[in-house]
Protein backbone atom coordinates (compact mmCIF):
# COMPACT_ATOMS: atom_id res chain seq x y z
CA UNK A 1 0.00 0.00 0.00
CA UNK A 2 1.41 3.21 -0.49
CA UNK A 3 2.21 5.62 2.25
CA UNK A 4 2.37 9.34 2.79
CA UNK A 5 5.33 10.73 3.32
CA UNK A 6 6.21 14.56 4.50
CA UNK A 7 9.51 15.63 4.36
CA UNK A 8 10.47 18.90 7.12
CA UNK A 9 13.36 20.23 4.90
CA UNK A 10 12.77 18.67 1.48
CA UNK A 11 15.27 20.74 -0.23
CA UNK A 12 18.48 19.68 1.63
CA UNK A 13 20.94 18.06 0.24
CA UNK A 14 20.50 14.64 2.63
CA UNK A 15 16.51 14.67 2.23
CA UNK A 16 15.90 15.50 -1.19
CA UNK A 17 17.62 12.60 -2.74
CA UNK A 18 15.60 10.19 -0.20
CA UNK A 19 12.51 11.78 -1.12
CA UNK A 20 13.24 11.06 -4.32
CA UNK A 21 13.67 7.53 -3.64
CA UNK A 22 10.75 7.15 -1.84
CA UNK A 23 8.56 9.10 -4.46
CA UNK A 24 9.98 6.04 -6.65
CA UNK A 25 8.33 3.46 -4.94
CA UNK A 26 5.19 4.48 -5.27
CA UNK A 27 4.39 6.63 -2.15
CA UNK A 28 2.84 9.55 -2.20
CA UNK A 29 5.36 12.84 -0.98
CA UNK A 30 5.07 16.40 0.37
CA UNK A 31 6.98 18.48 2.35
CA UNK A 32 8.35 21.86 3.62
CA UNK A 33 11.58 23.65 3.61
CA UNK A 34 13.38 26.92 5.58
CA UNK A 35 14.47 27.78 2.01
CA UNK A 36 11.89 27.49 0.23
CA UNK A 37 9.99 30.30 2.90
CA UNK A 38 13.10 32.69 2.96
CA UNK A 39 12.78 32.40 -1.07
CA UNK A 40 16.54 30.82 -1.45
CA UNK A 41 16.75 28.41 -4.52
CA UNK A 42 13.44 28.47 -5.76
CA UNK A 43 14.36 26.65 -8.98
CA UNK A 44 14.72 23.47 -6.90
CA UNK A 45 11.19 24.01 -5.68
CA UNK A 46 9.33 24.56 -8.31
CA UNK A 47 11.15 21.47 -10.10
CA UNK A 48 10.00 19.37 -6.88
CA UNK A 49 5.97 20.99 -7.66
CA UNK A 50 6.61 20.28 -11.28
CA UNK A 51 7.67 16.47 -10.26
CA UNK A 52 4.60 16.13 -8.05
CA UNK A 53 5.52 17.17 -4.89
CA UNK A 54 3.37 19.21 -2.56
CA UNK A 55 5.09 21.85 -0.98
CA UNK A 56 3.72 23.75 2.25
CA UNK A 57 5.21 26.56 4.56
CA UNK A 58 7.21 24.94 7.42
CA UNK A 59 3.96 26.59 9.42
CA UNK A 60 2.41 22.91 10.10
CA UNK A 61 -0.18 23.81 7.59
CA UNK A 62 0.56 20.39 5.41
CA UNK A 63 0.77 18.25 8.56
CA UNK A 64 -2.95 16.85 8.89
CA UNK A 65 -3.29 13.34 9.37
CA UNK A 66 -2.02 10.76 11.79
CA UNK A 67 -1.65 8.57 8.40
CA UNK A 68 1.30 10.77 7.61
CA UNK A 69 4.72 9.61 8.18
CA UNK A 70 7.22 12.79 8.86
CA UNK A 71 10.90 12.92 8.19
CA UNK A 72 12.89 15.58 9.92
CA UNK A 73 16.01 16.47 9.20
CA UNK A 74 18.60 17.02 11.99
CA UNK A 75 18.72 20.46 11.38
CA UNK A 76 15.27 20.17 12.35
CA UNK A 77 14.23 21.53 15.88
CA UNK A 78 11.08 20.45 17.86
CA UNK A 79 9.45 23.68 18.00
CA UNK A 80 9.56 24.02 14.02
CA UNK A 81 5.87 24.10 13.67
CA UNK A 82 5.54 21.11 11.44
CA UNK A 83 6.95 18.95 14.52
CA UNK A 84 4.44 20.14 16.43
CA UNK A 85 1.80 19.47 14.44
CA UNK A 86 2.55 15.85 13.48
CA UNK A 87 2.59 15.48 17.47
CA UNK A 88 -0.63 16.83 17.56
CA UNK A 89 -2.59 14.66 15.41
CA UNK A 90 -0.55 11.67 16.12
CA UNK A 91 1.67 11.15 12.86
CA UNK A 92 4.85 8.89 12.70
CA UNK A 93 7.72 10.99 13.26
CA UNK A 94 11.48 9.71 12.10
CA UNK A 95 14.36 11.18 11.39
CA UNK A 96 16.21 11.31 8.29
CA UNK A 97 19.02 8.87 9.25
CA UNK A 98 16.41 6.74 11.36
CA UNK A 99 14.65 6.35 7.70
CA UNK A 100 17.67 5.82 5.55
CA UNK A 101 18.98 3.49 8.08
CA UNK A 102 15.81 1.05 7.50
CA UNK A 103 16.07 1.34 4.12
CA UNK A 104 19.73 0.57 4.20
CA UNK A 105 19.99 -2.13 6.13
CA UNK A 106 16.60 -3.84 4.51
CA UNK A 107 19.15 -4.01 1.40
CA UNK A 108 20.66 -7.15 0.60
CA UNK A 109 23.80 -5.66 -0.47
CA UNK A 110 24.55 -2.52 1.18
CA UNK A 111 27.62 0.03 0.47
CA UNK A 112 28.58 2.61 3.10
CA UNK A 113 30.52 5.75 2.89
CA UNK A 114 32.05 7.21 5.70
CA UNK A 115 34.83 9.88 6.66
CA UNK A 116 35.37 13.03 7.66
CA UNK A 117 36.35 14.15 4.05
CA UNK A 118 35.76 12.53 0.54
CA UNK A 119 32.10 10.74 1.06
CA UNK A 120 30.36 12.27 -1.42
CA UNK A 121 32.91 11.96 -3.95
CA UNK A 122 33.45 8.35 -3.14
CA UNK A 123 29.77 7.95 -3.20
CA UNK A 124 29.77 8.97 -6.48
CA UNK A 125 32.24 6.97 -8.15
CA UNK A 126 30.90 3.81 -6.66
CA UNK A 127 27.34 4.66 -7.66
CA UNK A 128 29.14 5.43 -11.06
CA UNK A 129 31.14 1.43 -11.55
CA UNK A 130 28.71 0.04 -10.10
CA UNK A 131 25.84 1.21 -12.71
CA UNK A 132 28.65 0.88 -15.38
CA UNK A 133 28.72 -2.70 -14.23
CA UNK A 134 24.86 -2.98 -14.79
CA UNK A 135 24.45 -3.69 -11.09
CA UNK A 136 21.57 -0.86 -11.00
CA UNK A 137 22.48 0.64 -7.39
CA UNK A 138 19.96 2.85 -5.55
CA UNK A 139 22.43 5.34 -4.47
CA UNK A 140 21.44 7.99 -1.77
CA UNK A 141 24.61 10.62 -2.15
CA UNK A 142 24.63 14.34 -0.11
CA UNK A 143 25.59 16.30 -3.59
CA UNK A 144 24.50 16.24 -7.11
CA UNK A 145 26.54 13.49 -9.11
CA UNK A 146 27.28 14.90 -12.34
CA UNK A 147 26.96 11.63 -14.46
CA UNK A 148 23.57 11.28 -13.22
CA UNK A 149 22.11 14.49 -14.42
CA UNK A 150 19.72 14.97 -17.21
CA UNK A 151 17.38 17.57 -18.15
CA UNK A 152 14.86 16.13 -16.88
CA UNK A 153 16.98 15.27 -13.48
CA UNK A 154 19.28 18.33 -12.49
CA UNK A 155 19.12 17.45 -8.92
CA UNK A 156 20.23 13.81 -9.27
CA UNK A 157 22.00 13.73 -5.61
CA UNK A 158 19.61 10.29 -5.71
CA UNK A 159 19.76 7.54 -8.12
CA UNK A 160 16.55 5.24 -8.09
CA UNK A 161 18.00 1.42 -9.04
CA UNK A 162 16.68 -1.72 -7.95
CA UNK A 163 16.20 -2.86 -4.15
CA UNK A 164 19.06 -5.60 -4.51
CA UNK A 165 22.24 -2.54 -4.34
CA UNK A 166 22.10 0.29 -2.02
CA UNK A 167 24.74 2.92 -1.79
CA UNK A 168 24.51 6.00 1.17
CA UNK A 169 26.61 8.65 2.09
CA UNK A 170 27.11 8.18 6.08
CA UNK A 171 27.38 10.51 8.25
CA UNK A 172 29.00 10.43 11.53
CA UNK A 173 28.50 13.97 12.79
CA UNK A 174 25.52 13.19 14.66
CA UNK A 175 26.16 10.17 15.48
CA UNK A 176 23.88 8.37 13.15
CA UNK A 177 26.40 6.35 11.63
CA UNK A 178 25.49 3.50 14.62
CA UNK A 179 22.38 2.32 13.04
CA UNK A 180 23.85 1.52 9.71
CA UNK A 181 25.29 -2.50 9.17
CA UNK A 182 26.47 -2.32 5.76
CA UNK A 183 27.52 -5.34 3.57
CA UNK A 184 30.84 -2.95 2.50
CA UNK A 185 32.37 -0.16 5.04
CA UNK A 186 34.21 2.73 3.73
CA UNK A 187 36.33 5.07 5.86
CA UNK A 188 38.51 7.95 3.94
CA UNK A 189 40.02 9.29 6.47
CA UNK A 190 38.96 10.58 10.57
CA UNK A 191 39.99 13.54 11.90
CA UNK A 192 38.18 16.72 14.15
CA UNK A 193 35.38 17.83 12.71
CA UNK A 194 31.83 18.14 14.69
CA UNK A 195 33.05 15.58 17.59
CA UNK A 196 35.51 14.66 19.91
CA UNK A 197 38.27 12.23 18.62
CA UNK A 198 37.56 9.81 21.49
CA UNK A 199 33.59 9.95 20.25
CA UNK A 200 34.95 9.32 16.51
CA UNK A 201 36.43 6.51 17.19
CA UNK A 202 34.40 4.67 18.67
CA UNK A 203 31.10 5.80 15.70
CA UNK A 204 34.08 4.57 12.97
CA UNK A 205 35.11 1.50 14.95
CA UNK A 206 31.62 0.41 15.40
CA UNK A 207 30.53 1.04 11.81
CA UNK A 208 33.05 -0.83 10.33
CA UNK A 209 33.14 -3.94 13.10
CA UNK A 210 29.10 -4.33 11.66
CA UNK A 211 30.34 -4.97 8.26
CA UNK A 212 31.42 -7.60 5.66
CA UNK A 213 34.12 -6.16 4.44
CA UNK A 214 35.89 -2.66 6.12
CA UNK A 215 37.95 -0.78 2.84
CA UNK A 216 40.38 1.24 4.93
CA UNK A 217 42.85 4.17 4.25
CA UNK A 218 46.73 3.77 5.58
CA UNK A 219 47.47 7.24 4.99
CA UNK A 220 45.03 8.45 7.99
CA UNK A 221 46.47 7.37 11.09
CA UNK A 222 43.08 6.88 12.64
CA UNK A 223 42.18 4.86 10.05
CA UNK A 224 45.31 2.82 9.64
CA UNK A 225 45.02 2.24 13.28
CA UNK A 226 41.35 0.64 12.61
CA UNK A 227 42.49 -1.53 10.03
CA UNK A 228 45.19 -2.58 12.67
CA UNK A 229 42.42 -3.32 15.27
CA UNK A 230 40.37 -5.12 12.78
CA UNK A 231 42.76 -7.56 11.79
CA UNK A 232 43.85 -8.19 14.89
CA UNK A 233 40.31 -9.17 15.81
CA UNK A 234 39.59 -10.94 12.67
CA UNK A 235 35.82 -9.60 13.07
CA UNK A 236 35.69 -7.83 9.24
CA UNK A 237 38.04 -9.36 6.01
CA UNK A 238 40.10 -5.58 5.50
CA UNK A 239 40.76 -4.08 2.19
CA UNK A 240 43.17 -1.12 2.48
CA UNK A 241 44.43 1.80 0.51
CA UNK A 242 47.04 4.14 0.24
CA UNK A 243 48.63 6.78 -2.36
CA UNK A 244 52.78 5.24 -3.18
CA UNK A 245 54.65 2.58 -1.62
CA UNK A 246 53.58 0.23 1.19
CA UNK A 247 51.65 -2.68 2.56
CA UNK A 248 47.86 -1.35 0.96
CA UNK A 249 46.25 -4.01 -0.85
CA UNK A 250 45.20 -1.09 -3.35
CA UNK A 251 47.85 1.67 -3.97
CA UNK A 252 48.03 4.60 -6.43
CA UNK A 253 51.88 6.16 -7.37
CA UNK A 254 53.44 8.28 -10.28
CA UNK A 255 50.63 10.73 -9.94
CA UNK A 256 50.96 13.86 -12.47
CA UNK A 257 48.38 16.46 -11.80
CA UNK A 258 46.94 17.41 -15.46
CA UNK A 259 45.70 20.44 -16.95
CA UNK A 260 41.87 18.82 -17.38
CA UNK A 261 42.60 16.10 -14.01
CA UNK A 262 44.63 13.91 -12.78
CA UNK A 263 47.08 10.43 -14.11
CA UNK A 264 48.34 7.77 -11.94
CA UNK A 265 49.11 4.17 -11.85
CA UNK A 266 47.21 2.01 -10.09
CA UNK A 267 48.51 -1.24 -8.24
CA UNK A 268 47.06 -3.83 -7.48
CA UNK A 269 48.34 -7.65 -6.17
CA UNK A 270 47.51 -8.57 -9.58
CA UNK A 271 49.19 -5.82 -12.03
CA UNK A 272 49.45 -2.12 -12.64
CA UNK A 273 47.66 0.06 -14.83
CA UNK A 274 47.57 3.52 -15.92
CA UNK A 275 44.48 5.78 -14.95
CA UNK A 276 43.62 9.05 -15.69
CA UNK A 277 40.75 11.16 -14.47
CA UNK A 278 39.29 13.93 -15.07
CA UNK A 279 38.70 14.88 -11.60
CA UNK A 280 41.84 16.86 -9.69
CA UNK A 281 43.94 16.52 -7.14
CA UNK A 282 45.34 14.04 -5.12
CA UNK A 283 42.65 13.59 -2.97
CA UNK A 284 40.32 12.22 -5.72
CA UNK A 285 43.61 9.74 -6.53
CA UNK A 286 42.84 8.21 -2.84
CA UNK A 287 38.87 9.13 -3.24
CA UNK A 288 39.37 6.64 -6.55
CA UNK A 289 41.51 3.96 -4.81
CA UNK A 290 38.73 3.78 -2.29
CA UNK A 291 35.95 3.37 -4.39
CA UNK A 292 38.08 0.11 -6.56
CA UNK A 293 38.55 -1.45 -2.94
CA UNK A 294 34.44 -0.62 -2.52
CA UNK A 295 33.41 -2.19 -5.65
CA UNK A 296 35.98 -5.50 -5.78
CA UNK A 297 34.53 -6.59 -2.19
CA UNK A 298 30.82 -6.60 -4.56
CA UNK A 299 32.98 -8.70 -7.58
CA UNK A 300 33.81 -5.63 -10.10
CA UNK A 301 36.92 -6.41 -11.86
CA UNK A 302 39.77 -4.08 -10.82
CA UNK A 303 39.70 -3.33 -14.71
CA UNK A 304 35.95 -2.55 -14.80
CA UNK A 305 36.09 -0.05 -12.03
CA UNK A 306 38.98 2.01 -13.43
CA UNK A 307 37.89 2.20 -16.72
CA UNK A 308 34.20 3.55 -15.37
CA UNK A 309 36.58 6.06 -13.29
CA UNK A 310 38.14 7.58 -16.56
CA UNK A 311 34.65 8.78 -17.41
CA UNK A 312 33.51 9.78 -14.26
CA UNK A 313 32.49 13.61 -13.99
CA UNK A 314 32.47 14.36 -10.31
CA UNK A 315 30.01 16.45 -7.66
CA UNK A 316 28.53 19.16 -8.32
CA UNK A 317 31.14 22.21 -6.06
CA UNK A 318 33.51 19.93 -5.57
CA UNK A 319 36.07 22.19 -7.07
CA UNK A 320 33.85 22.77 -9.89
CA UNK A 321 35.15 25.81 -12.90
CA UNK A 322 32.35 28.15 -12.70
CA UNK A 323 33.32 30.28 -15.69
CA UNK A 324 36.46 32.16 -17.10
CA UNK A 325 36.19 36.11 -17.35
CA UNK A 326 37.38 37.92 -20.81
CA UNK A 327 40.20 39.37 -19.23
CA UNK A 328 41.39 35.50 -17.81
CA UNK A 329 40.03 35.19 -14.19
CA UNK A 330 38.83 31.93 -13.21
CA UNK A 331 35.93 31.50 -11.00
CA UNK A 332 35.82 28.05 -8.60
CA UNK A 333 33.03 26.82 -6.29
CA UNK A 334 33.64 24.35 -3.58
CA UNK A 335 32.41 22.73 -0.71
CA UNK A 336 35.19 22.79 1.05
CA UNK A 337 34.56 23.71 4.94
CA UNK A 338 36.35 21.59 7.27
CA UNK A 339 40.35 21.85 7.73
CA UNK A 340 40.51 18.61 5.99
CA UNK A 341 38.76 19.67 2.92
CA UNK A 342 40.22 23.01 2.94
CA UNK A 343 43.90 21.67 2.57
CA UNK A 344 43.12 19.30 0.16
CA UNK A 345 41.22 22.07 -2.46
CA UNK A 346 44.29 24.33 -1.82
CA UNK A 347 46.42 22.11 -2.53
CA UNK A 348 45.55 21.27 -5.59
CA UNK A 349 44.86 24.68 -6.67
CA UNK A 350 48.82 25.38 -6.04
CA UNK A 351 49.85 22.74 -8.00
CA UNK A 352 49.41 25.21 -10.85
CA UNK A 353 50.35 29.08 -11.18
CA UNK A 354 48.00 31.79 -10.55
CA UNK A 355 47.23 33.71 -6.91
CA UNK A 356 43.99 32.47 -4.97
CA UNK A 357 40.93 34.93 -4.10
CA UNK A 358 39.62 32.78 -1.46
CA UNK A 359 35.60 33.83 -0.19
CA UNK A 360 35.57 31.19 2.60
CA UNK A 361 32.00 31.03 4.06
CA UNK A 362 31.62 28.67 7.27
CA UNK A 363 29.29 26.75 7.90
CA UNK A 364 28.29 27.55 11.42
CA UNK A 365 29.17 29.00 14.65
CA UNK A 366 29.92 25.82 16.29
CA UNK A 367 32.55 24.34 13.65
CA UNK A 368 34.57 27.34 14.41
CA UNK A 369 34.55 26.96 18.12
CA UNK A 370 35.83 23.57 18.01
CA UNK A 371 38.22 23.99 15.43
CA UNK A 372 39.46 26.98 15.78
CA UNK A 373 43.12 26.90 15.40
CA UNK A 374 43.12 24.18 12.92
CA UNK A 375 40.81 26.59 10.67
CA UNK A 376 44.35 28.96 11.63
CA UNK A 377 46.91 26.18 10.80
CA UNK A 378 45.19 25.15 7.66
CA UNK A 379 45.11 28.94 5.75
CA UNK A 380 48.19 30.03 7.53
CA UNK A 381 50.45 27.15 6.12
CA UNK A 382 48.65 26.56 3.29
CA UNK A 383 47.85 30.53 1.65
CA UNK A 384 50.95 32.23 -0.19
CA UNK A 385 52.05 35.50 0.52
CA UNK A 386 49.90 36.99 -2.54
CA UNK A 387 47.00 34.77 -1.37
CA UNK A 388 44.12 36.77 0.10
CA UNK A 389 41.52 35.39 2.34
CA UNK A 390 38.03 36.69 3.06
CA UNK A 391 35.33 35.55 5.43
CA UNK A 392 31.69 36.44 6.01
CA UNK A 393 30.31 35.21 9.14
CA UNK A 394 29.03 31.90 9.38
CA UNK A 395 25.60 30.97 7.70
CA UNK A 396 22.91 30.70 10.23
CA UNK A 397 19.37 30.51 9.89
CA UNK A 398 18.08 29.95 12.78
CA UNK A 399 17.97 28.19 16.04
CA UNK A 400 20.05 28.44 19.53
CA UNK A 401 24.08 28.67 19.01
CA UNK A 402 27.34 30.25 20.70
CA UNK A 403 28.90 33.15 18.96
CA UNK A 404 31.58 33.05 21.26
CA UNK A 405 34.25 32.43 18.14
CA UNK A 406 33.49 34.49 14.64
CA UNK A 407 35.17 34.84 12.04
CA UNK A 408 36.56 37.83 12.79
CA UNK A 409 39.05 35.74 15.67
CA UNK A 410 40.42 33.13 12.64
CA UNK A 411 41.13 36.12 10.00
CA UNK A 412 43.10 37.23 13.37
CA UNK A 413 45.06 34.75 13.63
CA UNK A 414 46.06 34.16 10.31
CA UNK A 415 47.21 37.73 9.57
CA UNK A 416 49.53 37.15 12.76
CA UNK A 417 51.09 34.32 11.10
CA UNK A 418 51.89 36.83 8.33
CA UNK A 419 48.98 35.91 5.66
CA UNK A 420 46.07 38.16 4.48
CA UNK A 421 42.98 37.86 6.03
CA UNK A 422 39.80 39.97 5.99
CA UNK A 423 36.88 39.07 7.97
CA UNK A 424 33.75 41.12 6.25
CA UNK A 425 30.71 41.61 7.77
CA UNK A 426 28.59 39.65 4.75
CA UNK A 427 29.42 37.99 1.46
CA UNK A 428 28.78 40.84 -0.13
CA UNK A 429 30.88 43.35 0.70
CA UNK A 430 33.56 40.17 0.29
CA UNK A 431 32.47 39.95 -3.22
CA UNK A 432 32.92 44.24 -4.16
CA UNK A 433 36.56 43.44 -2.64
CA UNK A 434 37.04 40.54 -4.72
CA UNK A 435 36.00 42.36 -8.11
CA UNK A 436 38.21 45.14 -6.78
CA UNK A 437 41.30 43.00 -6.03
CA UNK A 438 41.09 40.72 -9.21
CA UNK A 439 43.44 40.86 -12.08
CA UNK A 440 44.69 38.07 -15.16
CA UNK A 441 45.74 34.87 -13.81
CA UNK A 442 44.03 35.10 -10.36
CA UNK A 443 41.55 32.34 -9.22
CA UNK A 444 38.72 33.10 -7.32
CA UNK A 445 37.53 30.45 -5.05
CA UNK A 446 34.42 30.45 -3.31
CA UNK A 447 34.16 27.88 -0.09
CA UNK A 448 31.28 26.94 2.23
CA UNK A 449 28.70 24.20 3.09
CA UNK A 450 25.04 24.27 3.72
CA UNK A 451 24.09 27.03 1.86
CA UNK A 452 22.93 26.48 -2.07
CA UNK A 453 22.88 29.87 -2.93
CA UNK A 454 26.56 29.86 -2.52
CA UNK A 455 26.52 28.76 -6.49
CA UNK A 456 24.42 31.44 -7.60
CA UNK A 457 27.10 33.97 -5.26
CA UNK A 458 29.83 32.53 -7.53
CA UNK A 459 27.93 32.93 -10.55
CA UNK A 460 26.97 36.34 -9.99
CA UNK A 461 30.89 37.24 -8.84
CA UNK A 462 32.11 35.90 -12.74
CA UNK A 463 29.43 38.17 -14.01
CA UNK A 464 30.79 41.04 -12.77
CA UNK A 465 34.16 40.53 -14.00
Amino acid sequence: MNKDYYFCGIGGSGMMPLALIVQSQGNRISGSDRALDQGRTPEKFDWLRAHGVGLFAQDGSGVTSPDQTVIASGAIEDTVPDIAAAKRVGATILTRPQFLSQLFNASSVSVGVAGTSGKSTITGMVAWIMHHAGRKPTVVNGAVMKNFVTEDQPFASALVGGADNFVAEVDESDGSIARYNPTVAVVSNISLDHKSMEELRDLFGGFVGRAQTAVLNLDNTETAALAQQLQANGTSHVLTFALGEGDANIAARAILPLADGIQFELITPENTRTVRLKVPGAHNVANAIAAIGAVTALGVSVADAATALESFEGIRRRLETVGTSASGITVIDDFAHNPDKISATLKTLHAFDGRLLVMFQPHGFGPLKLMKQEFIDTFATLLKPDDILMMPEPVYYGGTTDRSVSSQHIAEGIRSAGRRAEALPDRDQCADLIVREAKAGDRILVMGARDDTLSHYAAEILSRL
